[in-house]
């Protein structure tokens, strides 16, 4: 176990003075991680249910993943786009393996904004203009990432964003349908709104975004970068739906917690790249691919999914009973406990100097995304110390 640090100046005073301010100070200062748990630079240990956002999917360092990662960067670290390595290939049609479409293709790049940006490129070639995405989406922080996602704080301080992009409200079909017309390039929906609280939308919604696509003539791009990958207990989150995008986009999971992200195109309806059209130095890189590889071939072989499903319906019907919670949506390992006081930010920090990791993002919501590898006895210490914090912030 990683032990208290010699530092004269703690992680968090030399975090202040090297680097930007746009997260903070981070509160807690972690230096180590094996399974569903971390330990902090004073060598405290927490229970982590936040997996780096809905990242480390078998959580810290797993086997798995070292093996292959460490194979791969003594064999072949990097070698750009110029030239094809065969993690990426792999790595490609596992892809469509898992979409069931051998028509799809994939660009690869390092983040789920990245592989947003290049469906807003991809939908441009369409020669049309205007885009439909829906209110309180969280797509990314590049100006045309941020152009896609319907929180007013977030956009605000870095107006003039791109023009002809409109917001219907989340899961209102009616609402979408008078926002798409035959100019629309592109309607972007999350498959569950991770980042406004973990919102679902009603049953149905996904399909009927698909028929509006349709009848319009706009692509449907799926953001599955916080549902993807297993979370949900499907691969991207839509498959109960019966129906499938035009594009999907990935990143988070995807590389079993290294920086890899993907655009994967389905079938043959949209455009497609051309030579020159988009790139990204780093975006599939051979260790990344590795590591999502490995990641695949863990949560196919162990049959993952099916635990997801069992251990989000354990997780959310024992915090469903806790004081102070309200509801508890979501699907799979990816859940927003909806409180009955907005006091999530003071739940989430009770929670850390508890030992658990959560986070809120907003007043009202605590985001659970552990790890999908998590046991019956992580999810009985998480209530634990979560009803603890939910009562001590109740009350005070």
């Amino acid at each position: 176990m990683k032990t208290k640090t010699s530092n004269a100046e703690s992680m968090s005073e030399q975090w202040k003075l090297a680097l930007q301010n746009n997260y903070g100070t981070p509160p807690i200062a972690l230096t180590y991680g094996k399974g569903a748990y971390v330990w902090d630079e004073n060598g405290k240990k927490y229970l982590d249910f936040l997996a780096g956002i809905a990242t480390n999917i078998l959580g810290h360092a797993h086997p798995t993943i070292i093996e292959a990662v460490s194979d791969q960067i003594s064999t072949l670290g990097h070698v750009s786009n110029l030239y094809s390595h065969p993690q990426a290939v792999e790595l490609a049609q596992k892809l469509q393996d898992l979409a069931g479409d051998p028509s799809a293709r994939v660009f690869f790049c390092n983040s789920g904004a990245e592989a947003n940006e290049a469906a807003l490129k991809l939908s441009r070639l369409s020669g049309r203009k205007r885009i439909v995405s829906t209110e309180g989406s969280f797509h990314g922080r590049t100006i045309g990432s941020l152009s896609l996602t319907g929180q007013e704080s977030k956009r605000a301080p870095f107006y003039p964003l791109l023009t002809d992009v409109s917001f219907a409200a989340y899961g209102d079909l009616a609402a979408l349908r008078k926002k798409v017309s035959k100019k629309t390039a592109m309607v972007i929906v999350e498959a569950i709104q991770g980042e406004n609280g973990v919102v679902v939308p009603p049953a149905g919604y996904i399909a009927g975004v698909r028929e509006i696509c349709d009848k319009s003539g706009a692509l449907f791009v799926l953001d599955a970068v916080q549902t993807g990958m297993g979370r949900t207990g499907q691969w991207f989150g839509y498959e109960d739906e019966g129906v499938k995008p035009d594009i999907v986009t990935l990143a988070k999971g995807l590389g079993g917690g290294l920086p890899l992200g993907a655009m994967v195109t389905l079938g043959k309806r949209g455009p497609a790249f051309k030579p020159g059209e988009h790139g990204s130095t780093f975006g599939g890189n051979p260790v990344a691919c590795a590591a999502a590889n490995a990641t695949i071939d863990f949560l196919v072989s162990k049959n993952q999914l099916a635990k997801v499903v069992n251990a989000g319906k354990d997780l959310q019907e024992k915090i469903s009973h806790l004081p102070c919670v309200s509801t508890v949506r979501g699907k799979g390992l990816l859940l927003g406990v909806v409180l009955q006081h907005p006091k999530a930010s003071e739940v989430a920090q009770r929670c850390a100097e508890l030992g658990l990791l959560v986070n809120a993002p907003n007043k009202s919501v605590i985001r659970l995304a552990p790890p999908l590898i998590i046991t019956a006895k992580h999810i009985d210490e998480c209530v634990k110390k979560f009803a603890q914090a939910l009562t001590e912030v109740g009350n005070a």
